[in-house]
């Protein structure tokens, strides 16, 4: 398989669709709808969940089977039926109309990959083996939640609201870079870390000094 470029995509109101309603296409409806994407759900039976986000009016569900022509103005679809011949077909209909498609656990009816995901606020870490090993994917993906705590959330949230204060305030960029290398490499993420939220604001102020300076 060639190299496979890692990219982010915005699915704010994109339509995307998901054939199958069981336990896996629930999990990945869930991921859809996080990204406020506008999802559709086709399948004849589905989980409570789905049918409660039905009812909430957070997802569109058609309770029958797939179709060809669901695929109008569809952005992105992912299969996760048991059926190798509906996955067959979602592939091929997608890839005729250069559709975003993945088929769970098919890696050779896929142009693209979800990836394991580990998220602190924006930041948001990606693990792939291009469809190789999940297993391996998940594992890695938890081992990183331990060593990236909700304190990153906090860290990149200041890291933001600085950044813009330095653009909007210095016209230097050799100053700019001095001052985010400073915050880079002082210990306010590590005061977070320890609850010390104070010092941290201290030392984001002494980092922002040679605005001044």
């Amino acid at each position: 398989m060639a190299n496979l470029y890692p990219v982010y995509v915005n699915l704010v109101k994109q339509k995307c669709l998901v054939v199958g309603g069981g336990e896996v296409a629930e999990r990945k409806v869930i991921s859809l709808v996080e990204c406020d994407a506008t999802v559709t759900v086709i399948s004849p039976e589905c989980t409570q969940f789905l049918r409660q986000l039905a009812e909430e009016g957070k997802i569109d569900y058609i309770q029958r089977r797939y179709d060809p022509g669901d695929l109008e103005d569809a952005f992105l679809v992912i299969s996760a039926t048991d059926n190798q011949e509906v996955n067959k077909l979602v592939a091929s209909s997608c890839f005729s109309k250069g559709i975003l498609v993945n088929i769970v656990d098919v890696p050779d009816l896929c142009n693209f990959f979800v990836p394991s995901v580990v998220r602190r606020g924006d930041l948001t870490i990606s693990i792939s083996t291009g469809g190789k090993s999940p297993l391996l994917a998940s594992k890695l993906r938890k081992e990183l939640e331990g060593q990236f705590g909700e304190e990153y959330q906090q860290y990149l949230e200041i890291m933001g609201r600085v950044r813009q204060q330095v653009l909007t305030e210095c016209d230097d960029p050799s100053k700019r870079k001095a001052i985010f290398q400073r915050l880079v490499e002082s210990d306010i993420l590590q005061l977070l870390r320890e609850g010390k939220e104070f010092s941290a604001k201290e030392r984001v102020n002494q980092c922002l000094s040679l605005l001044w300076d």
